[in-house]
């Protein structure tokens, strides 16, 4: 079934004309097409890579995502570009050799903050919601002009754009003859569901790509749903972590009669963070005393000030411990004992595979796609899964729900206490075999 998707993807690949052409927006953006005589061709076992993104390129999910997929790319003996949004002075995190085409925010050129597929980043950023057509000009052809040059300089094989949404469909209408994937984070279809920012012309460019990634089954279904891509068209790549870096350590190390719980992500309530709190003074563990670490950081100052005297109130001792260096982050993966990630919506969180890596056992909401990947594909982790609440929005909980949530979040504590830490091989899901999988997926697709 591959090799018939791959046949007919190159068919349609022959006969594909711009999107800016098809969609009448030649004023928007003009097709780029490979420059002739620039570099002789040659093995394309060797790639040349353009890595897009509209968001800071390491600061969330979706640019570790990134971010580990460059560094495998060069790796792997393959050339890296990448694309992306951020603010002066930001580093970026990629290897050396790597070429960067960044679009720098709150500057003359993008007077507001980075564009964030979250309303709530761990950084400032702009709601795609509050966006009016000027600053939707200003952010297209800051762009595009990123686009423009590094497709002439760099000439490409192949574009993988993150995020199904307002950059990708960019990128789709201004390349015409180089192939361009996309990967879907799960925040880009919340965004498709909320608020109708050009919302056509999206799901015009969605369509067009010449293939596009889903995070798991049930997301794929999602994408084929949502923007009426052709399912032949959708493919799974999931997700991946870095084991030089997350790894348990040995043995363990944890103080006698203590519990100690994780949370790693944004300190938000839609996180389920209120909930983590008011759970963790409902477990109780006979001879464990209970500590919780919360570690990420935060956006809205008066709801982490509520947090604050919350966590204060709880008979738990509850640290707030900020954003964390990778060693950091792993240190805390490797001193908790119980990693807890009771979001109300998810993808799939690198950050269970994270933990899972670093030993620990894992409480997280049963969101759609997530069981059944790490079922899949590690069956023998000691997962416990925690009903979510049942919401009224894409991204909003009933109220009434919330009491009986963090009731479940506690028993599923108390059961992950019993289970034995993690020690399973978890090398099949490193992002050097995530790369390996993508690039042996779009090789076909790419002009030798």
């Amino acid at each position: 079934d591959l090799h018939k998707a791959i046949r007919r993807q190159r068919q349609m690949c022959i006969r594909d004309s711009c999107l800016a052409c098809r969609t009448g927006l030649e004023g928007k953006a003009s097709a780029i097409h490979r420059p002739t005589g620039t570099r002789m061709r040659r093995d394309i076992r060797t790639m040349r890579i353009l890595n897009v993104t509209a968001q800071k390129p390491d600061s969330t999910g979706s640019g570790v995502y990134l971010a580990e997929m460059v560094r495998c790319e060069v790796a792997a003996g393959h050339s890296a570009a990448v694309i992306c949004g951020t603010v002066p002075d930001d580093p970026l995190p990629f290897p050396a050799g790597v070429s960067a085409y960044p679009v720098h925010f709150e500057t003359d050129e993008v007077p507001f903050p980075v564009c964030g597929m979250s309303d709530e980043m761990p950084y400032r950023a702009t709601r795609y919601r509050d966006m009016d057509h000027q600053m939707v000009s200003c952010f297209r052809a800051a762009f595009a002009k990123r686009i423009e040059r590094a497709i002439e300089e760099f000439c490409p094989d192949v574009v993988v754009c993150h995020h199904l949404y307002l950059l990708t469909a960019l990128v789709r209408s201004m390349v015409s003859d180089i192939p361009v994937f996309a990967i879907c984070h799960s925040t880009d279809l919340r965004q498709m569901r909320t608020h109708c920012l050009e919302r056509d012309v999206i799901i015009e460019g969605i369509r067009s790509l010449t293939g596009v990634f889903a995070l798991h089954g049930e997301q794929r279904g999602e994408i084929i749903d949502l923007y009426g891509c052709e399912p032949y068209n959708v493919q799974v790549l999931g997700t991946g972590y870095n084991s030089s870096v997350f790894k348990a350590s040995s043995p363990h190390s944890q103080e006698e009669g203590e519990l100690s719980l994780l949370y790693v992500g944004k300190i938000w309530e839609k996180k389920g963070v209120g909930c983590l709190l008011d759970a963790v003074d409902q477990v109780q563990v006979p001879g464990k005393r209970l500590s919780l670490c919360l570690v990420g950081g935060h956006n809205d100052a008066a709801e982490y000030q509520r947090f604050t005297q919350r966590a204060a109130a709880c008979t738990a001792a509850v640290e707030f411990a900020g954003r964390l260096e990778t060693h950091e982050l792993v240190r805390a993966y490797q001193n908790a004992d119980i990693f807890v990630l009771p979001s109300f919506f998810e993808g799939l969180p690198l950050v269970v595979v994270e933990a899972l890596a670093c030993g620990c056992r894992v409480v997280v909401s049963d969101l759609p796609g997530i069981r059944p990947w790490l079922e899949g594909h590690v069956p023998d982790a000691p997962v416990v899964f925690v009903r979510p609440p049942r919401m009224r929005t894409a991204d909003d909980p009933c109220p009434e729900e919330l009491g009986p949530f963090s009731e479940r979040i506690a028993c599923a504590i108390d059961e992950a206490a019993h289970l034995a830490p993690f020690e399973g091989d978890m090398h099949s899901l490193t992002w050097e075999g995530l790369t390996a999988r993508f690039i042996s997926f779009v090789r076909p697709f790419c002009k030798g």
